[in-house]
């Protein structure tokens, strides 16, 4: 994770056509890319849930990048809230919940 100033962590949950088309792989890859930490995961109603943190600025980014997400997904909301808790560092994909 970066060392620049507002650390933060956002809870996000994207909907949509987000399972099946690569969406984890690429919003894991576009985390890594802006050395944010945290885990992306499917949720069994359908969504994909990521906690990120870092920087305020790079979590904005993470977010607005998220409302497109990879050529084959159809987002239809993104939605996110403040988290608190420790991290752990990278970013992994996690368990389906």
């Amino acid at each position: 994770m970066k060392t620049t100033s507002n650390p933060a962590i956002r809870l996000l949950r994207i909907r949509g056509h987000v399972q099946g088309v690569g969406y984890r792989n690429a919003l894991q890859s576009e985390a890594i890319r802006r050395q944010l930490s945290g885990w992306v995961r499917n949720r069994s109603d359908g969504s994909v849930e990521a906690l990120v943190a870092g920087p305020v600025e790079d979590l904005d980014a993470m977010i607005d990048w998220a409302r497109r997400g990879p050529p084959a997904a159809v987002v239809a909301q993104v939605t996110w809230t403040e988290a608190e808790g420790p991290v752990p560092p990278g970013f992994q994909r996690a368990p389906t919940l």
